[in-house]
């Protein structure tokens, strides 16, 4: 399984061709404002032609956002990253992990401590830099999530292969 980070401010003729053949996208981005951020708002206006074709069609997406509240509004960014990969016919993942720090003997260093159904989410203080937020808990949280679409991406695949007429 091969995996590639690429940054929507500065997709090249090359990164649009690599997801068009690719079998799973996780989109992510922060949360400004209760959204999306603007280049990420740009990137999913820049896909319409990719949705009017049906390019993503049945491709596995899922997502994930950080903000600096522990709220932050997240879960309105997850819906509309969901909801973009819906009107891409994609097939959203879900995070698939019970929510952590939410006992006496929860703590932040439990996995989903934000307690998130939907996807993956993150908080980092806005006085951290990268280096330090958000924290190991969140990060793997994410990790988590790679991994299952990972996985499904290989299931999907497999089957995809099945389905195919064997040639002569």
């Amino acid at each position: 399984m091969t995996v590639n980070l690429f940054e929507v401010s500065h997709l090249a003729a090359e990164v649009w061709e690599h997801l068009a053949i690719s079998d799973a996208i996780i989109f992510g981005c922060p949360t400004y404002m209760g959204s999306a951020s603007g280049p990420f708002k740009t990137f999913m206006d820049q896909t319409s032609k990719i949705w009017l074709e049906r390019g993503w069609r049945n491709k596995l997406a899922a997502g994930f956002t950080v903000s600096g509240f522990q709220s932050g509004d997240k879960f309105a960014t997850l819906a509309q990253l969901a909801t973009f990969s819906a009107q891409h016919s994609m097939i959203w993942v879900i995070l698939d992990q019970l929510p952590g720090n939410n006992s006496t003997i929860g703590s932040a260093e439990d996995v989903n401590r934000l307690g998130a159904s939907l996807e993956a989410m993150a908080q980092a203080n806005v006085d951290q830099g990268p280096n330090e937020a958000p924290p190991a808990s969140d990060k793997e949280s994410a990790a988590l999530l790679g991994e299952r679409v990972a996985e499904l991406a290989t299931i999907f695949r497999i089957g995809r292969n099945a389905l195919e007429p064997a040639g002569d």
